[in-house]
């Protein structure tokens, strides 16, 4: 049986880059299929029966096929992750970094995904600025506990990565190039940087999105 990991989804999706940077950091082999956007795909029966939301990622690791991210993230980290790697050493720990998963989803990325469309995704003539600020300061004001959470620790769980810092990891490249003002945040600005240290981070995640730019 083929036990090669496959990844459908294409390379400039925040939710397919959370799910590669992962792949990467546990040093699995993977095959990425270009899938949604300009590749489309997603109407076809044979993707549908993987993922009858028809968006993407989806995962499949032998008999094993998941979409959602975030639990295929978890998934990732469960199967193969270590204590050195993402993996935790106790089920404390564990849920430690799954607070975080949750923290992201449920309070920031609906406003970085609202904030993303606004400065890049929609044609300039659909763009409100005065919506814009609104959500920018929402989403600021959102990191000061991430921020503040993060003083003394190089990751969010502490010394070392772990799937609490994906999520937020993910956004944190776009959010930086983004043309915007940017808050003061400055334990994830040094955060931020020690990410983009990281090689996996590099490859999978700080990936040119001007082909997402929308024009009139």
């Amino acid at each position: 049986m083929d036990q090669t990991i496959k990844l459908w989804g294409r390379a400039t999706s925040v939710n397919v880059q959370k799910v590669a940077w992962v792949i990467a950091e546990l040093g699995l082999t993977c095959q990425r299929i270009d899938a949604g956007g300009e590749f489309g795909g997603l109407d076809d029966p044979n993707y549908i029966a993987l993922n009858p939301n028809r968006r993407v990622p989806t995962l499949v690791d032998g008999a094993v096929t998941l979409w959602e991210s975030n639990a295929i993230c978890r998934y990732l980290v469960g199967a193969y992750g270590t204590p050195e790697t993402l993996g935790t050493k106790n089920i404390a720990e564990g849920a430690q970094a799954d607070m975080w998963v949750e923290w992201f989803q449920n309070n920031a990325y609906a406003n970085f995904i609202a904030l993303f469309y606004q400065v890049v995704r929609l044609p300039p003539s659909q763009r409100d600025p005065e919506r814009k600020t609104k959500i920018l300061d929402a989403f600021s004001a959102t990191l000061n506990l991430f921020d503040q959470t993060l003083e003394g620790h190089d990751f969010i769980s502490g010394a070392k990565l772990g799937l609490g810092d994906i999520p937020i990891g993910s956004c944190l490249f776009r959010y930086y190039t983004m043309d915007i003002p940017h808050r003061s945040h400055p334990n994830i600005e040094r955060y931020y940087e020690t990410l983009a240290s990281r090689r996996a981070y590099r490859d999978n995640v700080m990936i040119d999105y001007s082909s997402l730019r929308g024009s009139d």
